[in-house]
């Protein structure tokens, strides 16, 4: 409740009311920013809903205690249930479930208040100079100074100190503000590490390091895939001068969470959690697949606007999900990556003393 004014001379400023969507993104007719595809639904639709939560909330049990137990004796119902999207009410508690770092939370306790009240960061100005940047539409983020900027710095300065070698990364920062959108600091902070250092899936942590060793490989087995799965396509883009680097580093840098529509970038975030990074390529072949007669046609600098700006109808959830799920790249990633490790240590075990 708000506190009664004791002086009735100056009411003081009216602030104003200003429309937002369902997630907090303000509303916005036209351009390519992160809060479209919020859909209007009918009462039929939270009827729906409202049976879907109540699956969830048993499945899950109090505060995630059934979750383990669920798991081990459904898989596959978890995997379906996640893959359609896990309510909204509940993302924030799965994604810490899915994710292991609610087990990395209960073992370290104290440590993240270690981290942003005592420990000082080499990175503190560059996380200040970018946190401006990270979601900037959303009333979360707006205010200079404000509450959600505070609890950003805090996550991100924390991270840099907990791991020295990755420090901070601008793309960093829309990973930790997507996570905040659904949690506190302390949890946010605890699943940034369970991803980044591979707590249940390979560590991504080299998306960040230090010439970005991890996404040069991504984009490397993108581009085969590409070539492999749609020649004409991989032909095109070779052709044009285009590669993935061009228009799919975002992609694997913010796992779709930077200029997507977010609740198209919510449903990925749901798979990435539970299934890894593999449904980045999937999604990211799904959109190529989609567009793929259109893209055929256009010279460089159409294609590469193309590229950048995907049209809605391939970008909704459930029109991309279905196709990127039909799309098989795990046994084939899985060869490019003892391939590329096995090119790494060839050169160690030939070369010659000098």
């Amino acid at each position: 409740m708000e506190r009664k004014r004791t002086k009735d001379s100056d009411p003081g400023p009216v602030p104003l009311l200003v429309p937002v969507d369902r997630f907090g993104f303000l509303k916005q007719e036209h351009g390519n920013s992160p809060q479209r595809f919020t859909k209007t639904k009918s009462s039929s639709n939270y009827d729906k809903e409202e049976r879907r939560v109540t699956k969830w909330r048993k499945m899950i049990g109090t505060g995630g205690s059934d979750w383990k137990h669920y798991v081990r004796r459904k898989p596959h119902v978890v995997k379906r249930r996640i893959r359609k999207g896990i309510p909204d009410c509940l993302r924030g508690l799965v994604w810490q479930l899915i994710s292991g770092s609610r087990d990395l939370l209960l073992m370290n306790p104290g440590v993240y208040v270690q981290l942003v009240i005592y420990e000082t960061s080499a990175s503190e100005l560059d996380i200040i100079r970018d946190i401006s940047r990270t979601f900037p539409s959303h009333v979360f983020f707006q205010k200079r100074h404000g509450p959600g900027q505070r609890s950003l710095y805090n996550v991100l300065k924390a991270y840099s100190v907990y791991d020295r070698d990755v420090g901070y990364v601008q793309g960093m920062g829309f990973i930790a503000g997507l996570l905040l959108l659904y949690m506190s600091e302390e949890d946010a902070f605890w699943l940034l590490v369970a991803l980044l250092k591979g707590a249940v899936h390979s560590p991504i942590e080299g998306l960040y390091q230090a010439g970005l060793p991890l996404v040069q490989q991504y984009l490397l087995q993108f581009d085969m895939l590409v070539r492999e799965l749609m020649p004409k396509l991989g032909e095109h883009f070779t052709q044009e001068m285009i590669n993935p680097s061009m228009y799919a580093s975002q992609w694997f840098i913010t796992v779709f969470s930077y200029s997507f529509p977010f609740h198209s970038a919510l449903r990925i975030w749901d798979v990435f959690l539970a299934e890894g990074v593999k449904i980045v390529f999937k999604v990211g072949l799904a959109l190529l697949k989609h567009c793929h007669d259109d893209l055929l046609k256009l010279p460089f600098e159409e294609l590469m606007h193309a590229l950048r700006n995907f049209p809605e109808d391939a970008m909704d959830p459930d029109t991309l999900l279905p196709l990127a799920y039909s799309i098989k790249v795990s046994k084939r990633l899985e060869e490019m990556k003892q391939d590329c490790d096995k090119a790494v240590s060839k050169p160690a075990q030939t070369a010659k003393p000098v």
